[in-house]
């Protein structure tokens, strides 16, 4: 029975990663490159040129493309196409940068959060666990399935659909929502 617990995470990372590869193989999403940055992938990447938008408009350009490492849970266009709340061309107007600002850092947290490590925290947390982002709330790592699901305060829910793209200064998990702050936005 004390082999259960350890058994099943190590099965779970495996298929994981399993199906993350899968995932990763049929699309044009983050490559795994450590000479990059992360704004150098984003900026390389056709399916998240909104969020290299946001990145350029919240001056976070220099920060995410030489200190670090960071974990980006990176919203692709088509989730940023989805939004709830205020639409995103009223974030990107310059009047509204600190909205957009928040919106952006809760999407990052400090530190290299690969795959593997959500999972052993999700393991020790009893099949959750909170990670606080850079913009300071907290988003809620959870299973459904195989996939792992990213939590926010307000309910809302986004999958990781490609997992650890490493980069330079850390690393990359695409997500196919985007998650809001518990401010308001």
């Amino acid at each position: 029975m004390k082999y259960l617990r350890p058994s099943l995470l190590l099965f779970l990372t495996f298929s994981f990663f399993a199906s993350a590869q899968q995932s990763y193989n049929s699309s044009a999403q983050f490559k795994v490159n450590k000479t990059k940055s992360i704004v150098g992938s984003t900026a390389a990447s056709n399916t998240h040129q909104t969020l290299l938008t946001v990145i350029q408009a919240t001056d976070l350009e220099n920060l995410l493309d030489e200190a670090g490492p960071f974990t980006v849970f990176a919203p692709s266009d088509v989730a940023f196409e989805n939004i709830s709340g205020k639409p995103l061309d009223y974030l990107l107007d310059p009047s509204n940068k600190e909205e957009l600002k928040k919106l952006l850092t809760y999407h990052i947290v400090a530190g290299k959060l690969s795959a593997s490590k959500i999972l052993k925290a999700m393991s020790r947390g009893g099949g959750q666990a909170a990670f606080t982002t850079v913009q300071g709330d907290e988003i809620v790592a959870t299973m459904k399935g195989l996939d792992i699901i990213l939590r926010d305060s307000h309910g809302n829910t986004a999958t990781i659909i490609v997992a650890d793209s490493n980069q330079s200064n850390g690393v990359i998990h695409e997500i196919d929502n985007v998650i809001l702050p518990n401010t308001k936005i």
